[in-house]
């Protein structure tokens, strides 16, 4: 690997720094400002809609697509440290790139596996940053790290799918401009091969049957820049067998080739979360006495930064290696790293904020400081795409198999 930056990379990062401190960071304040003026929280304020339009304007939009025609047409070993300067404002730069969870993995579906007419009507709006989307896989009634376990059942009826299910913690669909949600359930529930049982459908927000019943908190937090986590109700809905994602029964190796690449990038951002929380350790232990001298004289204060930084510098080469090995051999053949990082990246930072917390004492806990939000968006990273847990197993079987 060669880690300099080649001049493409360069030459985003500079632009890409600019806007941050030119527009991005300024307007976090003024987001959550205009939010609480709004009549609904959900509803994107003013500032997202500016910010989108210059980061278009100035060609910062799409990174994570390889595609030029669809995208900006950059490698992930390119997009990386692009995607960890947006981890610094992580509700704010990626939306407003058009960089955002979890319309990033919905575009990647529809740019592998939707017909012509598909993309169409759906990734080019998308493409644009006219609608945004969801993507509803997981179920309160079953555990859903086991994608096998879904119960949401699609049955064909002549040229119509009807969509019957439960679903909870789907990002982004309090937002009323989520047009379409992808659904995954069983359509084959019989099936001998239990990942051929599912499959993937496009169905409308103005469905009739489909209910946004709530929004669903994560630690306290909403998160209404994203269009925050609802719960959502299917009672008999019906789309045209056109809606089908690729092929029936294809719907496990659809979400298996959405997840990997969303893991990178909540891995890339999670980096730049870290580094904000770096920034705001040091500042802090600097301005701050206690027992006679700065808490940045205070020994276990510097231990913590130390071994912060050591560890996002570990973190940022893993990701970096998987980033190239994806461009390089493929997701496959980065398969162990993919899993490596998605372990060791969200459990670090989420160490690492703790920390901060604890060195800003009962600021680090209060809405003063952005740490509470940064530890719930990382706590959450060790459950969302496969908890912790499942990717150790599924790791420790491959090492395994070298000695069986």
């Amino acid at each position: 690997m060669d880690f300099a930056f080649d001049a493409r990379t360069e030459e985003l990062r500079e632009a890409l720094l600019a806007f941050m401190t030119e527009r991005v960071y300024p307007a976090e304040e003024i987001a959550h400002e205009q939010l609480a003026a709004q009549d609904s929280p959900w509803v994107h304020p003013p500032i997202v809609h500016e910010l989108r339009a210059e980061a278009r304007e100035r060609g910062l939009w799409n990174f994570f697509l390889p595609d030029a025609e669809y995208g900006a047409g950059l490698t992930n070993l390119q997009y990386a440290p692009l995607a960890e300067i947006t981890g610094r404002s992580p509700h704010l730069a990626p939306l407003a790139l058009n960089c955002n969870a979890p319309d990033t993995g919905n575009m990647e579906v529809l740019y592998q596996f939707a017909t012509d007419e598909q993309k169409k009507r759906w990734l080019e709006p998308l493409l644009a940053g006219e609608i945004h989307s969801a993507f509803a896989m997981t179920e309160p009634a079953v555990a859903s790290s086991d994608a096998t376990n879904v119960e949401t059942r699609i049955r064909r009826e002549g040229d119509e799918y009807v969509i019957s299910g439960h679903k909870w913690y789907i990002s982004g669909a309090m937002n009323p401009d989520c047009a379409i949600f992808i659904v995954m359930g069983k359509t084959d529930p019989d099936h001998e091969d239990i990942r051929r049982q599912q499959s993937m459908i496009l169905v409308p927000r103005d469905t009739p049957g489909l209910m946004v019943k709530r929004a669903m908190t994560v630690y306290g937090f909403e998160d209404h820049l994203h269009g925050g986590h609802a719960e959502v109700f299917f009672d008999d809905v019906r789309v045209p067998v056109t809606n089908l994602i690729g092929e029936e029964g294809g719907g496990f190796a659809i979400a298996q080739a959405r997840l990997g690449p969303g893991r990178i990038h909540h891995c890339m951002r999670l980096i730049g979360m870290a580094e904000k929380t770096i920034e705001l350790m040091c500042r802090r232990a600097v301005s701050r006495t206690a027992f006679g001298k700065a808490l940045a004289q205070q020994g276990v204060v510097q231990n913590w930064i130390a071994d912060a930084r050591v560890q996002v510098e570990q973190l940022r080469l893993l990701v970096l290696k998987t980033a190239w090995l994806m461009d390089t051999v493929g997701n496959r053949g980065a398969h162990t790293e993919i899993q490596a990082i998605k372990i060791a990246v969200p459990r670090a930072v989420v160490a690492i904020i703790d920390r901060a917390i604890q060195l800003h004492g009962a600021a680090g806990v209060s809405q003063d400081t952005p740490l509470t939000d940064l530890y719930a968006s990382a706590r959450s990273l060790q459950l969302a795409d496969g908890p912790d847990e499942v990717h150790q197993r599924s790791l420790a079987r491959r090492e395994l198999k070298k000695y069986l």
